[in-house]
């Protein structure tokens, strides 16, 4: 076979988009299935991929996991099912088409049509449903530019099918919503799903509860105007209870003040009034943070200071804001326990409002709800003020008095609930006040200007005590980024009381990576979370099956099927027929209450879109319409997602769901992987200029940019905030934040998809991961390139000398030790990969393979072999070193295509033989041959190896370049192994360190040199403390623990000191040798190299020969010669040393730079020769050369 010659400038996003050519034109996917059909399973499901914008470069860390896994397993003989999904449903969606549509609130939704909301509505979903197959299609041709193997709807007429037949899966689709039903059904049928009324997280600009697992998504930190009210006492004149909160038009809806039973209070002085305080608030310093939880997530808020934003004041003392009231300052009067407060009663801040005159709550249904299930006496807001107790209360937030508003709170709610408070809900679904509320009646809660309006009337009824800028996180819709209300409203719950049901299935569910403790932390979630909020009060997504009575909001059915909800039907079935489960037509349908014959319609409430991703394992594999082929598939083999953003969503989800179903885990193995950031960690955003588009990233110059500081020059600016290896920059505007700012932009070459792959299979799981135009081009150096000139090496050796690769092979046992030692490690490398594929350690695999192309094939075996695949004679010595160099480079495209397709098919193509597959990926995965393995070869290479790493470090120390000659090199060494290695292959040291003569000394004999043992005090200070000089002075002493600590022997010791032994590490120690003059000693653990670094007049001829070599092979480079051209060589130089160095080595020069002539004089090449210079021995040489 003619091997093509191989370039060692390649662009690889190019030849990545001719393989997709090739891989079509082929049929490498479909001949893969079709060559796997029947053989064992493995079974991968994919967590979907919302569909509703472009790829993000981060999505391809999960989806090269995903492809990587399932390329292993076809190689390995596997039938998959290669089914991509994607998420469909939901307030993500339906964002984004309210933007498109230019609409701004879910009225607008019902009145795109006016007049007619059911028609408005069904061209608000249609529309959703038309971006999800848009996007859907942009995905997938993204996923397949990253070279995601999936059995994809490529062609028009794939797209042109329902969902339900397409080959990826869709959670719009009628299986997986009618799926969800019969899981509702289920936890209907065990009495978990109920109509709640609670205080929920609301985005006002969505109209829509948030759930617990998603407020957790969007929390930010934000400055807000807070504020001191007084709540004066009843009967007890000039006397007031001061409050504080952060949410100022709350207020509004206020009935309690709860105080700790336990927490002192003080009772204070004023001007003319009293006030009651927390004793522990009254001089704490408010800029400390308290510590304990955040915003709800896993981290905990550490003591300290707290988090502020630049130009926000410091928050002020309570006690200082008394000082600043008053020029007579205050008066403590006394102290007593909140517990003495509890039952006080006071008067509210918005008393006379109609709404806080309202008896058992505002507005009149909820106080019907309030009535029936008897949360509180037929009493009204305005009457019941009171203090309550919470233990709950602390004395770092605030006064240590918290106002209560049980319409406008969670816990708020709870308590209103336990001590019989008639809750306020003073809100509509736009976050707008409703009539009830006097001049805030239509205004918006989270206005700034409404709290201002608070504060005018606060002032104007003598309750204003200050107001402050107070910077904290507060919860914002993950969606829409709206600030977030808490409402008290009605939704539909699953009670999550089994959750040790769903504990018990987690627990035979194998995490991974272990370091993230991820088994625990979804335990330690499931703990904790409250029941499960499944509904939403919006258009696009599951039509929650739900029927109520149409006399009793209490009553109601789940209907678990679409075959039960058509015998159940007595109206509106022919609207519905014939369409998806969806809003509005689905809502037509009216069923019959069978215990009260009433009518029964659904609720308007779509479902929560986890709901969706988590019945994947049965909708997807057709639990309800063929069960048998369902159990060839599940459970899942394998699944794998971000954790930190899934964990809480569709992990709990589909675990959830799962044992709901089934009583068992819908997967065996979870492998979490961490975030994806920009080059110096920061999170990503496109308003931030440091995203990278996927298809930029993959193909097309991408941009990163930041704002312009006017300070600088903006080429400076580019230099020094933006990172190098940009193609040109410029200057511009961009929108941030709201408001348009003046940038410096740089454009970077594409990333290609192979690399970023790379980058994230070589990448720690747990750790995030900084990507940008630096962090790429490292991996694409330290990898691809390294192994590319591998490659090319073969290549170009192999089509020079016609190398053929099926002649008869020189069986390896004949062949020399290099050729069997690089066999041999190479099958260390095959069982490596399989452990690494088969554990999920994608990691552990790209590190070895980085090490094995740097260390031992590129940097050993092509290196040290060079003159084999040179010379002419021994026919048979060439033939070994071709073959064997074909069998590893051919070995590697495999091991590493379920990695980087892209690269392994570019490389296979120009090896393969024609008895080989067409594609490397419809090849075998390699595996280990065990006669090819001599661990006594590979340990004794790897002993030089490190002798030689030794040796190195010596010249460094003597500041000696390695083309500089040297006499001798002494070896006490460690073991037999390295005394075997010094011996048996001192050539190969004495070629590698460029010394004459190789001793080895046995360890019997003296040290080679002294060692002097010092005590690091960096390292001890800390821990010694007064004693830091008692034991340095035993350090130094060096006894035998110090000795067994930097052999390696130990890896701590402990010191026996007078009063308390002493525990060292061997950081704790500085180790120097103290060779004799003229040398320079290496020490590792117990290896002992002494290098002779005196150069004779004779070895300095000959280093600077060897600079005369490399100054030939710069030129010959630079003349565009190829590697086999023969040349014709003149020197000019006016240094006599230099003279004389190629004189003495003249033939050695010839002979390592292909010269059929060498002269001193470059006139004699006469016309057409190409000239060079060198520096050498620090004075210009000319190299003129000539084609021969």
């Amino acid at each position: 076979m003619p091997f093509e010659k191989v370039d060692t400038q390649v662009d690889f996003p190019a030849k990545e988009r001719e393989i997709l050519t090739f891989w079509d034109r082929v049929q490498a996917f479909q001949r893969l299935r079709e060559q796997n059909r029947g053989k064992p399973r493995w079974s991968f499901l994919d967590g979907p991929l919302t569909a509703n914008n472009p790829m993000g470069v981060h999505h391809a860390w999960g989806r090269t996991y995903k492809d990587a896994y399932q390329r292993f397993y076809a190689m390995t003989g596997h039938e998959l099912r290669y089914q991509n999904g994607f998420d469909c449903q939901g307030l993500w969606v339906e964002v984004e088409v309210e933007k498109e549509m230019k609409l701004t609130s879910k009225r607008d939704i019902e009145e795109l049509v006016p007049g007619d909301p059911f028609a408005g509505i069904d061209r608000f979903v249609c529309a959703c449903k038309d971006r999800v197959n848009k996007f859907a299609r942009t995905q997938t041709e993204q996923s397949i530019r990253l070279g995601y193997w999936m059995d994809w709807d490529v062609t028009d007429a794939d797209w042109a099918k329902r969902p339900d037949d397409r080959k990826s899966y869709f959670t719009m689709s009628e299986e997986n919503n009618y799926t969800i039903w019969s899981f509702l059904k289920k936890c209907h049928d065990r009495q978990l799903v109920y109509r709640g009324y609670d205080a929920m997280p609301w985005c006002p600009r969505c109209g829509v509860g948030i759930s617990e697992m998603e407020m957790k998504e969007g929390y930010k930190f934000v400055e807000h105007r807070a504020v001191f009210v007084k709540f004066p006492l009843r009967d007890r004149p000039g006397e007031n209870l001061l409050a504080w909160t952060t949410t100022p038009w709350t207020l509004s809806s206020n009935v309690g003040a709860a105080v700790n039973p336990e927490l002192t209070y003080l009772k204070i002085r004023s001007k003319d009034e009293v006030f009651y305080v927390a004793k522990g608030a009254f001089k704490f310093n408010r800029m400390e943070s308290s510590g304990g939880d955040d915003e709800g997530g896993e981290a905990t808020a550490k003591k300290g200071k707290r988090e502020w934003l630049p130009g926000v004041p410091n928050l002020k003392t309570i006690e200082q804001m008394f000082k600043e009231r008053s020029k007579d300052g205050y008066e403590i009067l006394g102290e007593l326990k909140g517990e003495e407060m509890v039952g006080w009663q006071y008067v509210g801040p918005f008393d006379d409002l109609p709404a806080q005159q309202h008896p058992a709550g505002f507005p009149e249904e909820l106080a019907v709800v309030v009535r029936k299930q008897n949360w509180a006496p037929e009493v009204s807001a305005a009457t019941v003020h009171r203090v309550i107790p919470w233990k709950d209360v602390g004395e770092t937030e605030g006064t240590g008095i918290v106002h209560i508003a049980p319409g406008c709170g969670k816990e708020d709610f709870g308590l209103g609930k336990e001590l019989g408070l008639p809750p306020v809900a003073p809100l509509d679904e736009n976050g707008q006040f409703l009539p009830g509320f006097g001049e805030l009646t239509g205004k918006s809660a989270v206005d700034p200007k409404t709290a201002e309006q608070v504060f005018f009337a606060l002032q104007q009824s003598n309750r204003l005590f200050a107001t402050e800028r107070y910077v904290h996180k507060y919860p914002h819709c993950w969606r829409c980024k709206t600030e977030l209300l808490f409402r008290l409203v009605d939704e539909w719950f699953i009670d999550m009381s089994w959750r040790d049901e769903i504990i018990n299935v987690v627990e035979q569910v194998t995490f991974l990576p272990e370091s993230i403790n991820g088994q625990a932390r979804e335990k330690d979630w499931l703990r904790n979370m409250g029941d499960w909020m499944i509904s939403k009060k919006r258009f696009w997504g599951l039509a929650l099956p739900i029927w109520v009575d149409e006399h009793d909001p209490n009553d109601f059915e789940v209907i678990g099927s679409r075959e039960e909800l058509q015998a159940r039907a007595i109206d509106g079935w022919e609207k519905f027929d014939g369409h998806e489960p969806h809003r509005p037509w689905v809502d037509q349908v009216v069923i019959r209450n069978p215990r009260t014959g009433n009518r029964m319609f659904r609720v308007p409430d779509v479902g929560n879109p986890w709901l969706d991703a988590g019945i994947v394992p049965f909708s997807t594999m057709f639990y309800n319409r063929d069960r048998t082929e369902w159990e060839k598939w599940f459970p899942a083999d394998f699944i794998t997602e971000c954790f930190p953003g899934q964990f809480r969503n569709w992990f709990y989800a589909i675990l959830a769901m799962s044992t709901m179903m089934e009583q068992k885990p819908p997967f065996k193995v979870l492998l979490g992987h961490a975030l994806v950031r920009d080059q110096n960690g920061d999170e990503m955003h496109k308003s931030k200029g440091n995203s990278i588009p996927f298809n930029e990233a993959a193909d097309g110059d991408y941009e990163l940019f930041v704002q312009r500081k006017p300070d600088l020059k903006a080429e400076d600016q580019v230099k020094k905030d933006l990172p190098p290896g940009y193609l040109s920059w410029s200057e511009g505007e961009t929108l941030y934040e709201g408001k348009m700012v003046s940038v410096v932009k740089a454009k970077y070459p594409p990333i290609g998809a192979d690399v970023l792959r790379w980058m994230f299979s070589r990448q720690n799981p747990a750790a995030n991961i900084n990507l940008g135009p630096s962090t790429a081009d490292e991996t694409r150096a330290k990898f691809h390139l390294k192994l590319w000139n591998s490659y090319a090496f073969l290549c170009n050796y192999a089509r020079l000398d016609q190398f053929d690769p099926t002649a008869p092979a020189i069986p390896v046992v004949h062949r020399p030790e290099i050729d069997r030692w690089i066999l041999s490690d190479l099958q260390t490398l095959v069982k490596l990969a399989h452990e690494s594929f088969q554990h999920f350690q994608l990691q552990e695999f790209c590190l070895a393979v980085e090490r094995f192309v740097d260390d031992k094939l590129s940097n050993w075996y092509i290196r040290r072999n060079r003159r084999r695949f040179q010379k002419s004679e021994q026919a048979d010595d060439k033939q070994a070193a071709y073959q064997t160099l074909y069998t590893v480079i051919v070995t590697l495209t495999k091991l590493i295509a379920p990695v980087v397709p892209f690269l392994a098919e570019l490389m296979y193509q120009n090896l393969r033989t024609t008895n080989e597959p067409d594609s490397v990926h419809l090849t075998q995965f390699p595996q280990v041959d065990p006669a090819l393995v001599d661990p006594v070869l590979s340990a004794k290479v790897d002993a030089l190896m490190r002798l030689v790493s030794l040796g190195s470090a010596a010249r460094n120390v003597a500041k000696i370049k390695v083309r500089q000659p040297l006499a001798e090199l002494f070896i006490q060494p460690a073991d037999d192994v390295e005394a075997a290695a010094a011996t048996d292959m001192s050539r190969e040291l004495s070629e590698e360190l460029n010394v004459k003569r190789i001793t080895v000394v046995p360890t019997s004999e003296k040290p080679l040199f002294e060692l002097e043992v010092k005590a690091n005090m960096k390292s001890l200070g800390g821990r010694a403390g007064a004693r830091l000089q008692e034991i340095k002075k035993a350090i130094e002493a060096v006894p035998a623990e110090v000795t067994s600590l930097f052999e390696g022997k130990v890896t701590e010791a402990t010191l026996d000191l007078p009063g308390e032994p002493f525990v060292i590490t061997l950081s704790d120690l500085t180790v120097a040798p103290k060779a004799p003059t003229g040398f320079v000693g290496v020490l590792d653990r117990k290896t002992r190299i002494s290098l002779d670094t005196r150069i004779s007049d004779e070895l300095a001829l000959e280093g600077l020969a060897r600079d005369v070599i490399r100054g030939v092979q710069d030129t010959r480079k630079n003349a565009g010669l190829e590697m086999e051209d023969r040349i014709a060589l003149a020197f000019a130089t006016e240094n006599p040393k230099l003279t004389q160095a190629i004189t003495a080595h003249r033939d050695s020069i010839a002979a390592e730079t292909l010269a059929t002539s060498l002269e001193l004089d470059p006139a004699t090449l006469g016309e057409g020769a190409f000239t060079g210079s060198a520096k050498v021995d620090g004075k210009p040489l000319t190299i003129a050369l000539k084609k021969v």
